[in-house]
């Protein structure tokens, strides 16, 4: 059995001592919880809510990682610096970074590769936009983006990824895929990964669902076999709503 995995993607919100009260409550509402929990603050919000969680079985993540150790990259964030202040896992290709700051395919995959060599563990976002939808080919866009996200690594790094599927038409809209879309596309992210390494390491892999999953449809998402927790944006932002997800992700 996969281990459900709740992760809250708190986007460019929250200053640094709302953070911090946040994973506070989070920390208090996940004690115990059967589940991974991870809060993905922005970067300055991080060594505060790293202290929060210190000692609880909450984890944190950060919201990007560049490619390169260091160097003349301004504003940019390197793997070692963020285990070094305790941070975990990191989100890799969200559609607002793909939409708004220029990330490829390519980045996706450089940056995956720098995050686990540099000793995080990737959550990274794959999905299609509504015209894609429309059209018909959200199983070769997933398909493309996971192949070229996962490409020349190898199976023991691939089983330590995330994916989290985000339909992009479904991000921030309010719209959210029907439990038996968001599930059958999880199920062509698996097989893709399959196909890739072997039907072991994709039974292993834990596939996230991210597109408005909240306090009202997490149970109905989270009983489908292929989704295996939730990359949650607004929700995540509410302590008690993040514990109905949380918790509902334990029952299933």
């Amino acid at each position: 059995m996969r281990k459900k995995i709740i992760a809250g993607n708190w986007k460019m919100n929250k200053t640094p001592s709302e953070a911090a009260e946040l994973a506070a409550a989070i920390v208090k509402n996940s004690a115990g919880a059967g589940c991974d929990v991870v809060v993905c603050p922005t970067a300055v919000c991080l060594p505060g809510v790293v202290e929060k969680t210190s000692g609880s079985n909450v984890e944190v993540g950060a919201q990007n990682v560049h490619f390169m150790e260091s160097g003349a990259y301004t504003g940019e964030l390197a793997a070692n610096m963020l285990t070094d202040i305790g941070v975990k896992y990191v989100i890799i290709g969200h559609s607002e970074r793909r939409q708004y700051f220029g990330e490829t395919d390519e980045t996706v995959n450089l940056r995956t590769k720098a995050a686990l060599s540099g000793g995080l563990l990737p959550i990274v976002c794959v999905g299609e936009s509504l015209t894609e939808r429309e059209n018909g080919v959200t199983s070769e866009t997933v398909c493309r983006q996971v192949k070229l996200a996962f490409l020349g690594i190898d199976k023991a790094d691939a089983e330590k990824v995330v994916i989290a599927y985000e339909p992009v038409w479904a991000i921030g809209t309010g719209k959210t895929a029907t439990a038996e879309q968001a599930d059958e596309v999880c199920g062509i992210i698996r097989g893709t990964i399959g196909s890739l390494y072997g039907e072991d390491a994709a039974e292993k892999i834990r596939i996230q669902y991210g597109g408005s999953m909240n306090a009202g449809n997490a149970a109905e998402l989270l009983s489908k076999p292929n989704i295996d927790g939730g990359l949650i944006g607004g929700a995540s932002l509410k302590a008690d709503d993040f514990d109905v997800i949380v918790k509902a992700a334990e029952q299933n």
